[in-house]
Protein backbone atom coordinates (compact mmCIF):
# COMPACT_ATOMS: atom_id res chain seq x y z
CA UNK A 1 0.00 0.00 0.00
CA UNK A 2 1.83 3.57 -0.57
CA UNK A 3 1.22 6.02 2.32
CA UNK A 4 0.91 9.81 1.18
CA UNK A 5 2.63 12.30 3.76
CA UNK A 6 1.84 15.57 3.28
CA UNK A 7 2.76 17.39 6.84
CA UNK A 8 6.40 17.68 6.72
CA UNK A 9 9.50 20.42 8.36
CA UNK A 10 10.30 22.45 5.62
CA UNK A 11 14.17 23.60 5.55
CA UNK A 12 14.38 27.40 5.00
CA UNK A 13 16.19 28.16 1.73
CA UNK A 14 18.87 31.17 0.87
CA UNK A 15 20.22 32.79 -1.60
CA UNK A 16 22.80 31.23 -2.76
CA UNK A 17 20.69 27.23 -2.94
CA UNK A 18 18.94 26.43 -6.12
CA UNK A 19 16.01 27.70 -5.23
CA UNK A 20 12.35 25.71 -5.74
CA UNK A 21 10.88 28.03 -8.58
CA UNK A 22 14.29 27.00 -10.57
CA UNK A 23 13.36 23.24 -9.24
CA UNK A 24 10.05 23.61 -10.63
CA UNK A 25 11.18 24.90 -13.72
CA UNK A 26 13.42 21.50 -14.65
CA UNK A 27 10.57 19.91 -14.15
CA UNK A 28 8.38 21.83 -16.41
CA UNK A 29 11.27 21.48 -19.26
CA UNK A 30 11.26 17.65 -18.75
CA UNK A 31 7.44 17.28 -19.03
CA UNK A 32 7.37 18.97 -22.20
CA UNK A 33 10.00 16.72 -23.49
CA UNK A 34 7.58 14.02 -22.32
CA UNK A 35 4.75 15.71 -23.71
CA UNK A 36 6.60 15.63 -27.23
CA UNK A 37 7.79 11.67 -26.34
CA UNK A 38 4.22 11.02 -26.08
CA UNK A 39 5.17 9.46 -22.63
CA UNK A 40 2.79 9.32 -19.68
CA UNK A 41 5.35 10.37 -16.71
CA UNK A 42 8.79 9.92 -15.84
CA UNK A 43 10.95 7.80 -13.16
CA UNK A 44 14.07 9.05 -11.70
CA UNK A 45 16.48 6.62 -9.57
CA UNK A 46 19.87 7.60 -10.31
CA UNK A 47 20.20 10.13 -6.83
CA UNK A 48 22.24 12.97 -8.93
CA UNK A 49 19.20 13.26 -11.52
CA UNK A 50 16.50 12.96 -7.95
CA UNK A 51 18.48 15.88 -6.66
CA UNK A 52 18.50 17.81 -9.46
CA UNK A 53 14.91 17.75 -10.30
CA UNK A 54 13.70 17.74 -6.34
CA UNK A 55 16.59 19.12 -4.51
CA UNK A 56 16.66 15.99 -2.58
CA UNK A 57 20.16 15.12 -1.47
CA UNK A 58 20.68 11.33 -0.12
CA UNK A 59 22.92 8.60 0.78
CA UNK A 60 21.82 5.46 -1.59
CA UNK A 61 21.40 2.60 -0.06
CA UNK A 62 19.46 -0.94 -0.83
CA UNK A 63 16.33 1.19 -0.10
CA UNK A 64 14.95 2.09 -3.31
CA UNK A 65 14.50 6.10 -3.88
CA UNK A 66 12.79 7.81 -7.17
CA UNK A 67 11.30 10.87 -7.89
CA UNK A 68 8.32 10.56 -10.29
CA UNK A 69 6.40 13.16 -12.89
CA UNK A 70 3.30 12.81 -14.45
CA UNK A 71 2.91 14.15 -17.85
CA UNK A 72 0.88 16.90 -16.59
CA UNK A 73 3.34 18.17 -14.33
CA UNK A 74 2.63 16.60 -11.11
CA UNK A 75 5.66 15.74 -8.85
CA UNK A 76 6.38 12.94 -6.36
CA UNK A 77 8.70 11.05 -4.36
CA UNK A 78 8.92 7.42 -3.30
CA UNK A 79 10.77 7.01 0.02
CA UNK A 80 11.27 4.35 2.90
CA UNK A 81 10.02 5.63 6.16
CA UNK A 82 13.16 6.51 7.31
CA UNK A 83 13.08 9.80 4.59
CA UNK A 84 9.89 10.99 4.88
CA UNK A 85 9.92 13.89 6.55
CA UNK A 86 13.84 14.34 5.16
CA UNK A 87 12.22 14.28 1.49
CA UNK A 88 9.43 16.69 2.47
CA UNK A 89 11.12 19.21 4.49
CA UNK A 90 13.97 19.12 1.37
CA UNK A 91 11.73 19.08 -1.73
CA UNK A 92 8.30 20.75 -0.66
CA UNK A 93 6.84 17.91 -2.93
CA UNK A 94 3.44 17.33 -1.29
CA UNK A 95 3.23 13.91 -2.80
CA UNK A 96 5.46 11.33 -0.60
CA UNK A 97 4.99 7.85 -1.23
CA UNK A 98 6.59 5.60 1.45
CA UNK A 99 7.19 2.06 1.73
CA UNK A 100 8.20 0.50 5.95
CA UNK A 101 11.34 -1.03 4.70
CA UNK A 102 13.65 -3.12 1.91
CA UNK A 103 12.58 -5.87 0.96
CA UNK A 104 9.84 -5.11 3.77
CA UNK A 105 5.90 -7.10 3.71
CA UNK A 106 3.90 -5.85 1.19
CA UNK A 107 7.45 -5.25 -0.94
CA UNK A 108 8.78 -1.89 -1.92
CA UNK A 109 7.89 -2.18 -4.84
CA UNK A 110 4.39 -2.56 -4.62
CA UNK A 111 4.35 1.06 -3.04
CA UNK A 112 6.04 2.06 -6.47
CA UNK A 113 3.53 0.46 -8.30
CA UNK A 114 0.73 1.87 -6.32
CA UNK A 115 1.97 5.77 -6.73
CA UNK A 116 2.66 5.54 -10.36
CA UNK A 117 -0.81 3.51 -10.83
CA UNK A 118 -2.39 7.14 -8.90
CA UNK A 119 -0.61 9.64 -11.09
CA UNK A 120 -2.10 8.24 -14.31
CA UNK A 121 1.83 7.06 -15.01
CA UNK A 122 1.78 4.18 -17.46
CA UNK A 123 1.68 2.76 -20.82
CA UNK A 124 5.08 4.43 -21.83
CA UNK A 125 7.01 5.50 -19.35
CA UNK A 126 10.13 7.52 -19.30
CA UNK A 127 12.78 6.66 -17.00
CA UNK A 128 16.78 6.59 -16.56
CA UNK A 129 17.02 2.73 -15.97
CA UNK A 130 14.88 0.01 -15.80
CA UNK A 131 14.03 -0.02 -12.44
CA UNK A 132 16.22 0.53 -9.03
CA UNK A 133 19.50 -0.77 -9.88
CA UNK A 134 21.19 -3.85 -7.72
CA UNK A 135 23.62 -1.39 -5.22
CA UNK A 136 23.69 -2.54 -2.06
CA UNK A 137 22.07 -5.89 -1.93
CA UNK A 138 19.29 -4.74 -3.30
CA UNK A 139 17.67 -7.17 -5.48
CA UNK A 140 13.91 -6.59 -7.25
CA UNK A 141 11.99 -6.20 -10.25
CA UNK A 142 12.58 -4.67 -13.36
CA UNK A 143 10.47 -1.01 -13.66
CA UNK A 144 8.71 -2.80 -17.28
CA UNK A 145 8.03 -6.14 -15.10
CA UNK A 146 6.37 -4.28 -12.20
CA UNK A 147 4.01 -1.73 -13.81
CA UNK A 148 3.31 -3.62 -17.47
CA UNK A 149 5.33 -1.09 -18.96
CA UNK A 150 7.32 0.17 -21.95
CA UNK A 151 10.15 1.84 -20.69
CA UNK A 152 11.55 4.25 -22.53
CA UNK A 153 15.00 6.25 -21.34
CA UNK A 154 15.22 9.56 -20.91
CA UNK A 155 18.79 9.88 -20.03
CA UNK A 156 20.16 11.65 -23.27
CA UNK A 157 17.60 14.62 -22.52
CA UNK A 158 18.36 15.00 -18.79
CA UNK A 159 22.31 14.94 -19.27
CA UNK A 160 21.80 17.16 -22.37
CA UNK A 161 19.71 19.61 -19.85
CA UNK A 162 22.22 19.12 -16.69
CA UNK A 163 24.84 20.29 -19.16
CA UNK A 164 23.96 24.24 -19.64
CA UNK A 165 24.04 25.51 -15.86
CA UNK A 166 22.03 28.35 -14.63
CA UNK A 167 23.27 31.06 -12.88
CA UNK A 168 22.11 29.90 -9.71
CA UNK A 169 24.45 26.73 -10.59
CA UNK A 170 27.15 28.73 -11.81
CA UNK A 171 27.66 30.90 -8.36
CA UNK A 172 27.76 28.08 -6.74
CA UNK A 173 30.41 26.21 -9.10
CA UNK A 174 31.88 29.99 -8.62
CA UNK A 175 31.90 29.49 -4.30
CA UNK A 176 33.28 26.12 -4.55
CA UNK A 177 36.20 27.43 -6.24
CA UNK A 178 36.78 29.93 -3.57
CA UNK A 179 37.31 27.21 -1.07
CA UNK A 180 39.09 24.99 -3.20
CA UNK A 181 41.66 27.34 -3.71
CA UNK A 182 42.08 27.57 -0.36
CA UNK A 183 42.24 23.96 0.42
CA UNK A 184 45.07 24.20 -1.96
CA UNK A 185 47.06 27.37 -0.77
CA UNK A 186 47.12 25.44 2.81
CA UNK A 187 48.21 22.21 0.80
CA UNK A 188 51.07 24.09 -0.81
CA UNK A 189 51.87 25.78 2.37
CA UNK A 190 52.00 22.59 4.56
CA UNK A 191 54.02 20.28 1.91
CA UNK A 192 57.46 19.13 3.23
CA UNK A 193 60.17 16.86 2.82
CA UNK A 194 59.84 13.86 5.65
CA UNK A 195 56.12 14.88 5.67
CA UNK A 196 53.61 12.46 4.61
CA UNK A 197 50.22 12.78 2.21
CA UNK A 198 48.04 11.53 4.60
CA UNK A 199 49.47 14.86 7.03
CA UNK A 200 49.25 17.01 4.69
CA UNK A 201 45.62 16.40 2.95
CA UNK A 202 44.06 16.39 6.10
CA UNK A 203 45.61 19.68 7.92
CA UNK A 204 44.76 21.84 4.77
CA UNK A 205 41.40 20.31 4.15
CA UNK A 206 40.39 20.71 7.98
CA UNK A 207 41.11 24.49 8.37
CA UNK A 208 39.57 24.80 4.87
CA UNK A 209 36.48 23.42 5.86
CA UNK A 210 36.33 25.02 9.38
CA UNK A 211 37.17 28.67 7.29
CA UNK A 212 34.31 27.64 5.09
CA UNK A 213 31.21 27.01 7.44
CA UNK A 214 32.54 29.39 9.91
CA UNK A 215 32.36 32.04 7.03
CA UNK A 216 29.33 30.33 5.37
CA UNK A 217 27.63 29.68 8.62
CA UNK A 218 23.68 28.51 7.91
CA UNK A 219 24.07 29.16 3.95
CA UNK A 220 26.18 25.98 3.72
CA UNK A 221 24.62 23.01 2.90
CA UNK A 222 27.04 19.45 1.38
CA UNK A 223 24.82 18.05 -0.94
CA UNK A 224 26.98 15.89 -2.56
CA UNK A 225 27.47 12.37 -1.45
CA UNK A 226 30.73 11.41 -2.31
CA UNK A 227 32.25 14.71 -1.07
CA UNK A 228 30.98 16.78 1.76
CA UNK A 229 33.43 19.46 2.56
CA UNK A 230 36.69 21.63 1.09
CA UNK A 231 39.76 19.21 0.19
CA UNK A 232 42.75 19.08 -1.21
CA UNK A 233 45.37 16.38 -1.48
CA UNK A 234 47.79 14.02 -3.68
CA UNK A 235 46.02 11.28 -3.74
CA UNK A 236 49.18 9.47 -4.80
CA UNK A 237 50.67 11.12 -7.41
CA UNK A 238 53.91 11.98 -5.76
CA UNK A 239 56.84 11.20 -7.20
CA UNK A 240 56.90 8.80 -9.93
CA UNK A 241 53.36 7.73 -8.56
CA UNK A 242 52.56 11.18 -9.93
CA UNK A 243 52.66 9.25 -13.38
CA UNK A 244 49.26 6.83 -12.84
CA UNK A 245 46.82 9.85 -13.89
CA UNK A 246 44.03 8.14 -11.26
CA UNK A 247 46.48 6.73 -8.16
CA UNK A 248 45.43 6.13 -4.57
CA UNK A 249 46.38 7.18 -1.17
CA UNK A 250 49.18 5.33 0.11
CA UNK A 251 50.68 7.44 2.69
CA UNK A 252 53.81 8.41 0.55
CA UNK A 253 56.53 10.42 1.87
CA UNK A 254 57.63 13.62 0.36
CA UNK A 255 60.64 13.44 -1.20
CA UNK A 256 63.37 16.80 -2.36
CA UNK A 257 62.72 16.40 -6.40
CA UNK A 258 59.16 14.93 -6.18
CA UNK A 259 56.74 16.27 -8.86
CA UNK A 260 53.43 16.03 -7.06
CA UNK A 261 49.79 16.36 -8.90
CA UNK A 262 47.25 17.75 -6.83
CA UNK A 263 43.48 17.56 -6.73
CA UNK A 264 41.56 20.26 -4.74
CA UNK A 265 37.41 21.15 -4.57
CA UNK A 266 34.57 21.73 -2.20
CA UNK A 267 31.11 20.91 -2.36
CA UNK A 268 28.71 23.66 -1.98
CA UNK A 269 25.04 22.80 -2.49
CA UNK A 270 25.98 19.85 -4.13
CA UNK A 271 27.67 21.68 -6.55
CA UNK A 272 31.73 20.89 -7.32
CA UNK A 273 34.44 22.95 -9.17
CA UNK A 274 38.20 21.08 -10.16
CA UNK A 275 41.34 22.48 -9.29
CA UNK A 276 44.40 20.54 -9.94
CA UNK A 277 48.43 21.49 -9.99
CA UNK A 278 51.87 20.30 -10.72
CA UNK A 279 54.00 21.03 -8.44
CA UNK A 280 57.29 20.34 -7.75
CA UNK A 281 59.82 19.91 -4.49
CA UNK A 282 63.03 21.97 -5.16
CA UNK A 283 64.40 23.35 -7.86
CA UNK A 284 63.01 21.74 -10.77
CA UNK A 285 65.26 20.17 -13.12
CA UNK A 286 65.84 20.78 -16.94
CA UNK A 287 63.40 18.36 -18.17
CA UNK A 288 60.65 18.65 -15.31
CA UNK A 289 60.78 22.21 -16.85
CA UNK A 290 60.72 21.17 -20.63
CA UNK A 291 57.44 18.57 -19.49
CA UNK A 292 55.82 21.26 -17.29
CA UNK A 293 55.80 24.00 -20.08
CA UNK A 294 54.24 21.42 -22.57
CA UNK A 295 51.69 20.74 -20.75
CA UNK A 296 50.47 24.33 -19.65
CA UNK A 297 50.83 25.43 -24.02
CA UNK A 298 48.21 22.09 -24.59
CA UNK A 299 45.74 23.77 -21.76
CA UNK A 300 46.26 27.31 -23.21
CA UNK A 301 45.03 25.64 -26.40
CA UNK A 302 42.73 23.72 -25.20
CA UNK A 303 41.16 27.31 -23.23
CA UNK A 304 41.79 28.88 -26.59
CA UNK A 305 39.98 26.18 -28.61
CA UNK A 306 36.56 26.31 -26.22
CA UNK A 307 34.10 28.81 -27.62
CA UNK A 308 30.33 28.34 -28.78
CA UNK A 309 29.84 26.38 -31.35
CA UNK A 310 32.76 24.74 -31.37
CA UNK A 311 32.37 20.39 -31.17
CA UNK A 312 33.77 19.17 -27.84
CA UNK A 313 36.26 16.74 -29.90
CA UNK A 314 37.27 19.93 -32.00
CA UNK A 315 38.96 20.70 -28.29
CA UNK A 316 40.88 17.46 -27.59
CA UNK A 317 41.64 17.38 -31.34
CA UNK A 318 43.31 20.92 -31.14
CA UNK A 319 44.92 19.47 -28.06
CA UNK A 320 46.26 16.32 -29.54
CA UNK A 321 47.48 18.31 -32.94
CA UNK A 322 49.92 19.96 -30.19
CA UNK A 323 51.42 16.46 -29.18
CA UNK A 324 51.67 15.15 -32.65
CA UNK A 325 53.28 17.92 -33.47
CA UNK A 326 56.07 17.70 -30.26
CA UNK A 327 56.38 14.07 -30.57
CA UNK A 328 54.85 13.56 -26.99
CA UNK A 329 51.36 11.26 -27.95
CA UNK A 330 54.20 8.52 -25.57
CA UNK A 331 53.10 10.70 -22.80
CA UNK A 332 49.62 10.83 -23.78
CA UNK A 333 47.18 9.40 -21.41
CA UNK A 334 43.82 10.62 -21.51
CA UNK A 335 41.61 12.70 -23.11
CA UNK A 336 41.60 16.84 -22.53
CA UNK A 337 38.81 17.64 -19.81
CA UNK A 338 34.61 16.71 -19.23
CA UNK A 339 31.56 19.07 -17.46
CA UNK A 340 31.31 19.19 -14.26
CA UNK A 341 28.26 20.49 -11.76
CA UNK A 342 26.56 17.92 -9.49
CA UNK A 343 28.77 15.09 -10.21
CA UNK A 344 32.17 15.30 -10.43
CA UNK A 345 32.05 13.70 -13.90
CA UNK A 346 30.12 14.86 -16.22
CA UNK A 347 28.90 14.14 -19.86
CA UNK A 348 30.23 16.05 -22.40
CA UNK A 349 33.48 14.99 -22.48
CA UNK A 350 36.31 16.69 -24.44
CA UNK A 351 36.85 14.04 -26.45
CA UNK A 352 37.72 12.65 -30.05
CA UNK A 353 34.30 10.96 -30.10
CA UNK A 354 31.82 13.01 -27.87
CA UNK A 355 30.90 15.32 -31.19
CA UNK A 356 28.53 17.72 -28.85
CA UNK A 357 28.50 21.07 -29.51
CA UNK A 358 29.62 23.78 -26.88
CA UNK A 359 27.23 26.28 -25.93
CA UNK A 360 27.03 29.49 -23.77
CA UNK A 361 26.59 27.87 -19.54
CA UNK A 362 28.44 24.16 -20.14
CA UNK A 363 31.33 23.99 -17.81
CA UNK A 364 34.24 22.31 -18.22
CA UNK A 365 37.60 20.87 -16.53
CA UNK A 366 40.43 21.55 -18.92
CA UNK A 367 43.21 18.91 -17.71
CA UNK A 368 45.62 17.83 -20.84
CA UNK A 369 48.31 15.90 -18.90
CA UNK A 370 52.16 14.45 -19.79
CA UNK A 371 52.71 11.31 -17.56
CA UNK A 372 56.33 9.95 -17.96
CA UNK A 373 57.42 7.12 -15.86
CA UNK A 374 60.70 8.50 -15.17
CA UNK A 375 59.53 11.68 -14.38
CA UNK A 376 56.14 12.01 -12.88
CA UNK A 377 52.85 13.43 -13.98
CA UNK A 378 52.37 17.19 -15.57
CA UNK A 379 48.79 18.35 -15.11
CA UNK A 380 46.82 21.16 -13.94
CA UNK A 381 43.13 21.17 -14.16
CA UNK A 382 41.13 24.16 -14.28
CA UNK A 383 37.14 25.08 -14.25
CA UNK A 384 36.14 26.58 -17.32
CA UNK A 385 32.59 28.42 -17.96
CA UNK A 386 32.00 28.97 -21.29
CA UNK A 387 30.52 32.30 -21.93
CA UNK A 388 29.55 33.73 -25.46
CA UNK A 389 32.87 34.23 -26.83
CA UNK A 390 34.77 31.91 -25.09
CA UNK A 391 36.03 30.54 -21.53
CA UNK A 392 36.03 32.07 -18.10
CA UNK A 393 38.16 30.65 -15.38
CA UNK A 394 36.45 30.38 -12.24
CA UNK A 395 39.49 28.40 -10.77
CA UNK A 396 42.11 31.46 -10.66
CA UNK A 397 45.19 29.49 -8.34
CA UNK A 398 48.73 30.36 -10.26
CA UNK A 399 49.83 28.37 -13.21
CA UNK A 400 53.76 29.10 -14.01
CA UNK A 401 55.90 27.27 -12.50
CA UNK A 402 57.58 29.40 -10.28
CA UNK A 403 54.96 30.14 -8.51
CA UNK A 404 54.41 26.18 -7.92
CA UNK A 405 57.83 25.11 -6.95
CA UNK A 406 57.85 24.04 -3.10
CA UNK A 407 61.36 24.96 -0.50
CA UNK A 408 63.12 22.08 0.69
Amino acid sequence: MTHVVSQYAPIMLTSIAISREEHTARVERLCEHLAASSLSGAVLFDPYYVLYYSGFAFIPTERPIAFAVSAEAEPAMLVPRLEVEHAGGATGIERIGHYDEYPGDPRAETALADLLASMGIGGQIGADQDGYPWILGYQGPSLSELTGSEVVRVVPFVEAQMAVKSEAELALIRESSKWGNLAHRLLQQYTRPGLTETEVAQRASDEATTTMLQTLGSLYRGQNPVSRRAHAGYRGQIGRGSAIPHALANNVVFQEGDVLVTGASADVWGYLSELERTMVIGEPTGEQRRMFDHMVALQDIAFEAIRPGARCSDVDRAVRAYFDEHDLMVYWRHHTGHAIGLRYHEGPFLDTGDDTEIVPGMVFTVEPGLYSPELGGFRHSDTAVVTDDGVELVTYYPRDLESLILPV
